[in-house]
Parts: C-alpha cells; sequence; structure tokens
C-alpha cells in the first residue's frame, strides 16, 4: 500500500503554465514519468536526507491538488461547522500531513509499471475520472483513480482512490472522533501534533 500511496504523487513535477495546458490524461501520464525518474535517480539523496523531497513535494504539489476539496471531502458532515479562521489552519495542516505521507512513500517505489485505462467523463463537463491501474509482479493489479476538475487553472486532482477506497475520505471517520471528542480545534491540533511527530 505505501508503493501504491508514492506512486499517487506521480503527477506532481510539472510546471505550472504546461499543466494548465494539458487535459487530464496527458497531466497525470507526463508527470508520472517526470517525477518517477527524478525518484529513481534521486532515491539515495531523498533517503539520506527526507528533508529534500518534502521541500520539492511541498513546492509542487499545490498547483495540482485542490487542497481546500480534499479538506472538505475529508470533514465530511463538518465541513460547514468549520469558521473562516479555522478552514486555512485545517486545510494547511492537512496539506503538511498528505506532502510528508506520500513523500515518505514516494521513497518505496521499485518500478511497478502503470497502466493507462479509459478516462471516464467528459473533459467538457470539467470532471473526469483518469484511471490507471498499477502491476504486480506475481498479483493483481492495484486500480489507482484519479478524481479532477477543471478550474481556472487547469486540471487539478481532489480525490485519488486505491481499490475503489477514497484516501481522502479514509479520514473522515478519525477526523469526526476528534471534532466530538475535542472540537475543531482539537483536530487542528492532532494535525499539527502529528506533522511535528513526522
Amino acid at each position: 500500500m505505501k508503493i501504491i500511496i508514492g506512486i499517487l504523487l506521480s503527477l506532481l513535477l510539472l510546471n505550472n503554465s504546461m499543466a494548465a495546458e494539458l487535459g487530464p490524461e496527458a497531466l497525470i501520464k507526463q508527470t508520472a514519468d517526470q517525477v518517477l525518474n527524478e525518484i529513481k535517480s534521486n532515491s539515495a539523496k531523498f533517503k539520506e536526507d527526507p528533508d529534500q523531497l518534502y521541500a520539492l513535494v511541498d513546492e509542487v504539489v499545490l498547483p495540482h491538488f485542490d487542497f481546500t476539496a480534499m479538506t472538505d471531502l475529508a470533514l465530511g458532515k463538518y465541513k460547514d461547522k468549520i469558521d473562516a479562521a479555522q478552514k486555512p489552519l485545517i486545510t494547511q495542516e492537512f496539506r503538511t500531513l498528505l506532502v510528508r505521507t506520500y513523500g515518505k512513500a514516494l521513497l518505496e517505489y521499485n518500478d511497478q509499471v502503470i497502466v493507462y485505462q479509459p478516462m471516464e467523463g467528459s473533459e467538457s463537463d470539467g470532471e473526469v475520472l483518469v484511471r490507471t491501474e498499477i502491476e504486480q509482479a506475481g498479483g493483481f493489479p492495484i486500480p489507482l483513480n484519479y478524481r479532477l476538475k477543471q478550474g481556472e487553472q487547469g486540471w487539478k486532482v481532489y480525490d485519488i482512490t486505491v481499490d475503489d477506497i477514497s484516501l481522502v475520505t479514509n479520514y473522515r471517520s478519525s477526523f469526526a472522533r476528534q471534532i466530538k471528542k475535542k472540537g475543531v480545534d482539537g483536530l487542528i491540533e492532532l494535525l499539527r501534533t502529528r506533522n511535528e511527530d513526522q
């Protein structure tokens, strides 16, 4: 699973102006090739100093992921109960958590083959599902799909599913438990503490 989570970042290493011009399938495919080559070429450096990988991911992830939408998905019914001052704090801490989790998992990439499946949805509708499969030696391929919406700055990922399980909404139950237990500020503090420990 960690290897698959690592591959989720395969769409991160792309120039912003180019990304705005690419369609969703081309965005996923082109950037997958780029970032995985970067990891293979510099894996020793990144393993020795993960902060360099975090810095790389932090620099390039924001233009390609809609973290506001991702945070709303993770919050579920609580998203409308977050006040204006709390929302950017939760979004920032959730972004940091995802960046560091995915960054660590990237280091475990081991030349798995990505197979691209027919895209679902229409670009003209502004929302699509880019479908891929990760081939596993001696095992069944694992579906890895990206949900994207088109905005003023091009296509952005707002959810990722592995074997039909959303990695973003997977956080929903733990977020809800923490909010019920210690309120929204308690969730912010939990995320902040978790990020400091990584």
